[in-house]
């Protein structure tokens, strides 16, 4: 045995641990080798006997010479944990070649499922396959409770020019705690959690655990099914969630997913919701960031539970007919030391140069969207949450910072693409990619992009050009709406415009109407603290913009607690106020959200045409002086009946108001804001008169009326 190899062992300098440990042929005889570095002595079994292997080196390499015809099957050796198993240095890789070929062209698409720690038989041992991506590194360590977190004792195999290291170690539970232990080219050591890691230790700890994903018996094969042949002209009305502030238990801790299942799914049919959207659930170590400083891109949150919780919750979701979404942050990740910054002691996920590499608005690093390896780790987050934990859609979070290259940068502080633009090429093909293989291999799932500038063709077919997203966020719509919301009704006649305006460019994109999270924090108020004028006026106008987000072109979005009427603002680290409820205007607020939503989710014409003018036409918007609205919408099917939609932005009373509208046979009011039992005035419609030409309606204050009219 060459000195050399024996001192590089000895200091975790090795590639090929394989080639030293483990069983060889050695002549007429083999010979089994294993590191057990400061013991003074070493039993294996062998055959069936334990027997003593003879120490050959100070560094701790021990020998034992076996018949030539042994196997590993015929051995097994002690882990430093003390339980007896096979050697994990007598298997042959895990990962094989094509493995490695199409992770390096970056289309491996089910490289969630061959790297990081997967539980298999290989071999025909039962064990667990351990797999890191680390091309720069001088030596990749496995370490965890099982060897007493040293990583001299299992280091792991170079699989060459793939820069992935390798190692099946039999015998090991589920629930092992890991991280790798990685030598740079200068010497120092990392130690890492795996970027692949399915499971992780509790905050603070960042420890991997091992886990298996298919474990869980799942019940809604129903639901996948229908869900291949889902269109995009269905009612889609999405509540937005923060798992960790929806509810808390009684001491302000978290609940888990098994309980919030069951209490989300129920508040969600009852309201009339036809999705939950989650604020990220990936790992995170930090629950002020509220998940969007990702550290583990293919784990659920331990702080609600485990893996296969978050399937029984997702489960649950589907099968009381609730679709799941997910928040998704491929465009930047944390410093945290523990995680992917500077992985191998190189940039190996961020781009090396600062002006591309780092974040200044977030301080966090920017992932080399061109790197095929990188852009390979996003793709393959994508599908684990579509694959293994049958996700319904991934909102995909901070687009406008992926798309240009000098996104919240000052001159000079960004560097411009390969022809001088300032659009980021490399990152817009990443998202083209991951669109067309999610569509392609989970039809009917939804992307949708959180996008805030007027980049072209967010929501277009990849066929004509587009990024291949589903949906948009309608930043404009939502920040236009609250802009005017805000003001007090006397100056709103000034300001209609900004009411009208969206519907300029409402047919550009397939959008979803958002009033989100980012509005209800950091002193920016409550949506109920939003609203001018006194308690009653501030509710009627709170009813008032729930009528109008739930009647106007576009899916729908509401951020959880604007249903109560919360006069705070969203506090992550509280659970929603629920306690007010008990207080009749607030329940009045939360029925007529429950009635709207169902009004939607009821009436096709408010739906089943979002995207072109054939679901919706002006009927009057140039009435500013008294802050009213008009607009019919319709489903192109029925085209002899539509809803007439009525949005009155004024405290004033008008018991006789006419409207020009033509054709009219019948109308009916069926549904306003300003019914008692909502907290409302009263001031609804009975029979409505048919002039020539017009019909006469009354209109309540502050309020959302809807007509059914007949021609």
């Amino acid at each position: 045995m060459k000195t050399h190899l024996l001192e590089a062992l000895a200091h975790t300098e090795r590639y090929d641990p394989h080639r030293i440990l483990g069983l060889h042929r050695n002549g007429s005889e083999s010979v089994i080798r294993l590191y057990r570095p400061e013991a003074a002595q070493v039993f294996i079994e062998l055959y069936g006997y334990i027997v003593e292997m003879k120490r050959v080196h100070d560094s701790g390499l021990f020998e034992l010479s076996a018949p030539a015809d042994t196997t590993f099957k015929d051995y097994r050796v002690y882990h430093t944990d003390g339980s007896l198993t096979n050697d994990p240095y007598a298997f042959w890789p895990t990962f094989g070649e094509v493995d490695q070929y199409l992770f390096g062209a970056g289309v491996h698409y089910e490289i969630h499922r061959k790297m990081g720690a997967r539980p298999m038989l290989h071999q025909g041992v039962q064990g667990v396959a351990f797999t890191v991506w680390a091309p720069s590194a001088r030596s990749v360590s496995l370490i965890g409770d099982f060897n007493h977190w040293d990583g001299r004792v299992n280091p792991m195999r170079s699989l060459g020019s793939s820069g992935v290291w390798e190692l099946f170690v039999p015998g090991l539970p589920i629930g092992s705690a890991y991280k790798f232990e990685i030598q740079t080219q200068t010497g120092d050591r990392r130690i890492k959690s795996d970027p692949y890691g399915h499971q992780f230790e509790h905050r603070p700890k960042t420890a991997s655990l091992v886990c298996s994903l298919d474990s869980y018996e799942w019940n809604d094969q129903e639901w996948l099914e229908a869900r291949k042949s889902q269109n995009l002209n269905r009612p889609i009305n999405i509540y937005e969630v923060h798992l960790g502030s929806w509810r808390r238990g009684w001491q302000n801790e978290f609940l888990g997913y098994r309980y919030l299942a069951s209490e989300l799914a129920t508040y969600c049919k009852e309201m009339g919701y036809t999705h939950v959207e989650l604020l990220p659930i990936s790992e995170h170590p930090l629950d002020e960031s509220w998940g969007y400083q990702v550290t583990g891109f293919f784990a659920p949150s331990s702080r609600f539970g485990s893996l296969e919780d978050f399937q029984y919750f997702v489960d649950t979701l589907h099968q009381n007919g609730i679709g799941v979404i997910l928040d998704w942050v491929p465009g930047h990740f944390p410093t945290d030391d523990f995680a992917l910054a500077r992985f191998d002691g190189t940039s190996l996920y961020e781009h090396v140069d600062a002006r591309k590499g780092f974040h200044p608005h977030w301080n966090t690093c920017i992932f080399n969207f061109g790197r095929h390896e990188v852009s390979n780790f996003l793709l393959a987050s994508a599908l684990f949450w579509l694959d293994v934990m049958h996700i319904d859609g991934l909102r995909v979070d901070a687009v406008a910072s992926m798309l240009y290259l000098d996104y919240g940068r000052e001159d000079g502080r960004w560097i411009p693409n390969e022809y001088g633009g300032k659009e980021n090429i490399e990152a817009i093909e990443f998202l083209k990619h991951a669109n067309a293989i999610i569509h392609d291999r989970f039809p009917g799932v939804l992307t949708i992009a959180e996008e805030s500038t007027s980049f072209t063709g967010i929501s277009h077919p990849l066929s004509s050009g587009g990024v291949g997203f589903d949906f948009k966020w309608n930043m404009g719509w939502m920040n236009d709406t609250l802009r005017y919301i805000q003001k007090d009704p006397i100056h709103r006649a000034h300001h209609q415009n900004e009411l009208t305006f969206s519907l300029l460019y409402a047919f550009s994109e397939r959008f979803v109407l958002v009033l989100s999270h980012d509005e209800v924090v950091h002193g920016k108020k409550s949506l109920l603290a939003k609203m001018p004028g006194d308690v009653w006026q501030q509710f009627a106008n709170m009813r008032l913009i729930l009528g109008y987000l739930m009647t106007q072109p576009g899916k729908k979005l509401l951020f959880m607690g604007a249903e109560l009427g919360q006069w705070n603002e969203w506090d992550s680290a509280k659970s929603l106020e629920w306690f007010l409820l008990q207080f009749p205007i607030h329940s009045g607020l939360q029925t007529c959200c429950k009635e709207l939503n169902h009004l939607y989710l009821e009436r096709k014409e408010l739906w089943a045409d979002d995207f072109t003018y054939h679901g919706f036409s002006w009927v009057d918007f140039s009435d500013s002086n008294n802050s009213i609205i008009t607009f019919l919408r319709k489903d192109p099917a029925t085209p002899q009946k539509a809803l007439l939609v009525l949005l009155h932005f004024s405290p004033q009373y008008f018991e006789r108001y006419t409207i020009q509208i033509g054709n009219v046979s019948s109308i009916r009011e069926i549904f306003n804001t300003d019914e008692e039992r909502f907290g409302g005035s009263g001031k609804v419609n009975g029979p409505v008169y048919i002039g020539f030409g017009n019909v006469t309606v009354s209109v309540a204050p502050l309020a959302c009326q809807v007509f059914e009219i007949h021609f």
